[in-house]
């Protein structure tokens, strides 16, 4: 069944997990799918405060593991190139906390996907041991969370930021 005649619900799924097809992009797709993920930063940045913004955060980590593990229950294949929802997610948490600005978006896009790519411990534990939609997403939150960690030190101890 091609994915235009198929229902509502697995085509609902494939939109999200695939961030509105940036997936699909057969080159790096886990990068567009970071760069998809900055209006939705820039989105939670409007939302009014930290606390608001890693709220929002928390609760799209969660709704992306239920979409990503939705994802592998129709297609049947474990954190597939193509989901990149969970690359969303990471991008909300590298950017906790940081000002909206140029620098610091390129910044945490570049260390994050540095991170994603490179997968150091303990993210390479996680994407490797954990299975179902919590496993397609944590390595991510976890690149995330070594990114933000690394946004926070450039913010507190770089005077030129």
């Amino acid at each position: 069944m091609s994915e235009e005649n198929s229902p509502p619900f697995k085509r609902t799924v494939t939109v999200l997990s695939t961030w509105f097809y940036l997936g699909k992009i057969p080159k790096a797709p886990g990068t567009f799918g970071s760069l998809g993920a900055i209006p939705l930063v820039w989105l939670f940045c409007q939302l009014g405060g930290d606390i608001t913004y890693m709220t929002a955060t928390l609760v799209f980590a969660i709704f992306s593991i239920f979409v990503a593990h939705m994802h592998e229950g129709i297609y049947g294949n474990h954190d597939a190139s193509e989901i990149v929802i969970d690359e969303v997610a990471g991008m909300l948490v590298t950017m906790a906390a940081v000002p909206f600005r140029w620098e610091f978006v390129l910044l945490g896009f570049l260390v994050f996907r540095l991170f994603d790519i490179w997968k150091p411990y303990p993210i390479s534990y996680a994407d490797k041991k954990i299975g179902g939609g919590v496993g397609v997403v944590a390595d991510d939150l976890l690149a995330g969370i070594l990114s933000n960690i690394i946004l926070q030190v450039v913010l507190r101890y770089w005077s030129g930021f």
